[in-house]
């Protein structure tokens, strides 16, 4: 019994380490893009800075979030972006409208939390 034991926690131990290495990877992989811009977005209670944000197509933008009121989260919808607390994230947007929406619910207002994002 304790031998099986002992091997259940070395496999879960394993286990934990690969999630955290698989992880990792993208972390490593995001921060490895250059911006040639940076636009940050202010997000309080149940709205973000500006209903419209403008950024370059076809180039790496830092989206930076900052939460200067509140637990928030950035979601674009269309891209691979999930920003929470105060992180950001280098995005490369092809021409076009995107919705930006609070990913984390903040409370009453949160479904409301909603901005555009243009790329020309």
């Amino acid at each position: 019994m304790l031998k099986k034991s002992l091997w259940l926690a070395v496999i879960a131990i394993l286990s934990v380490g690969l999630l955290a290495a698989c992880g990792g990877a993208k972390d490593k992989k995001e921060s490895a893009k250059k911006a040639d811009e940076t636009v940050t977005i202010e997000a309080k209670n149940f709205e973000f800075d500006k209903k419209e944000y403008k950024v370059p197509a076809n180039k790496n933008v830092a989206l930076k979030l900052k939460s200067v009121e509140g637990n928030h989260g950035l979601m674009v919808e269309g891209k691979d972006v999930n920003i929470s607390g105060n992180g950001s994230e280098v995005v490369n947007f092809k021409p076009g409208e995107y919705t930006i929406r609070c990913s984390v619910p903040c409370g009453q207002g949160h479904a409301e939390m909603v901005s555009k994002l243009v790329a020309e």
